[in-house]
């Protein structure tokens, strides 16, 4: 098992009068991670995957819900999304069952149990595997000897893990058996087929900037449910965006979005494309959604409250990676290659004293691993 860097954070909550949520996507260890917080056998489970459960959890009253709990003391349910009226179940055991140590997995941020828990639970998000974890798992020569298949092939548990070179099957499975699961279940996605043709074009545009004018025509559907189709992919831990920064220059774009994917192997699925990185026309893409996937998981799990963005003017003049801590500024450009030269727009750093880096294949590590000195 790869250590998650979560596990010594959530620990500390344990037994403090709260639930404890982790959201984020599927197969990315959230019921592993749990379950090794777990002790001892006085453990009620529910699988919010089983139809029984489902049936069993959608809105019990609370003499129901205290004889599903066995009078055990940790309750566990995995999957808590695909339970219809799963707030009102997990309030009442929070406010009812105080001596209850409850927690709760989901594959969504879909707001479906977040607002009934408001000043009773701990969340925390749980992605792929970070650089760091794995570092730390395989070693620095190991994990350095991999990182173009890390590009390739993502940072999934099950992928990682494998020794038998099943990396694309696996990832098919995934896209297939998963990807849109919650998202079609929760969100009233009536063409499954159009959401799964954004993906792929969305995946084809990766770190660049989105227009949806030009999705809208090149899907088949209104601008407007383009963006409600990249909001609910949002939630389903699909992708995420990149807003721009503007705040002083009359000609920075205001409006703009860049669409990342959480995994460079999901997204490589979508397109169907594991070809080797010296073969590839996308390596830059690729190389920017992996530090860029990376970031975000690191300023989630050390809570810096980091503010991403990226900046573009209408002249052209762009940075591919902005971040905001607290007052100051600081920019980043994304190379593959150490030798290729990279100027950072001087006008951005003299109107916001922004600090600028270029982070490249050599000295990638200081961006991806954040320690409390930066």
């Amino acid at each position: 098992m790869i250590a998650r860097t979560l596990a010594p954070i959530i620990d500390r909550k344990v037994g403090r009068g709260k639930a404890i949520i982790i959201v984020g996507p599927r197969q990315v260890g959230k019921t592993t991670l749990i379950r090794s917080q777990l002790s001892g056998s006085d453990i009620q489970f529910f699988d919010g995957d089983d139809p029984t459960v489902r049936y069993l959890l959608d809105t019990p009253n609370t003499e129901k819900i205290r004889m599903l709990l066995g009078g055990k003391k940790i309750v566990f349910i995995d999957e808590a999304q695909r339970i219809n009226g799963i707030g009102l179940t997990l309030k009442i055991i929070t406010d009812q069952f105080k001596d209850v140590q409850l927690w709760i997995s989901g594959s969504s941020s879909f707001d479906l149990f977040n607002e009934p828990l408001t000043g009773r639970k701990w969340e925390y998000e749980l992605f792929p595997i970070s650089w760091e974890e794995y570092e730390n798992h395989a070693g620095y020569l190991k994990a350095e000897q991999d990182l173009e298949n890390r590009l390739i092939y993502g940072m999934y548990p099950d992928i990682l893990t494998n020794e038998y070179g099943e990396e694309q099957e696996l990832l098919k499975n995934l896209v297939d058996s998963y990807l849109y699961r919650d998202v079609l279940a929760h969100a009233e996605v009536r063409k499954p087929d159009i959401l799964a043709k954004l993906v792929q074009a969305l995946a084809f545009q990766v770190s660049s900037e989105v227009n949806y004018n030009e999705l809208s025509k090149l899907v088949g559907i209104s601008k407007d449910t383009v963006q409600r189709y990249i909001d609910i992919l949002e939630k389903g831990y699909v992708v995420f965006r990149l807003r721009s920064f503007s705040k002083n220059l009359r000609n920075e774009i205001k409006k703009g979005r860049k669409v990342y994917f959480y995994d460079n192997g999901v997204r490589n699925a979508v397109i169907g494309d594991f070809s080797p990185v010296g073969m590839r026309k996308d390596t830059g893409a690729l190389w920017e959604n992996f530090l860029v996937s990376e970031r975000v998981k690191q300023n989630a799990y050390k809570l810096t409250f980091a503010k991403p963005y990226f900046w573009r003017t209408a002249q052209q003049q762009e940075i591919d990676y902005v971040e905001q801590r607290g007052q100051n500024l600081f920019a980043y450009e994304f190379k593959w290659n150490p030798s290729k030269k990279a100027k950072i727009s001087k006008t951005f750093l003299d109107k916001y004293k922004a600090k600028a880096y270029l982070i490249h294949r050599e000295n990638f590590r200081s961006f991806v691993r954040i320690s409390d000195n930066d």
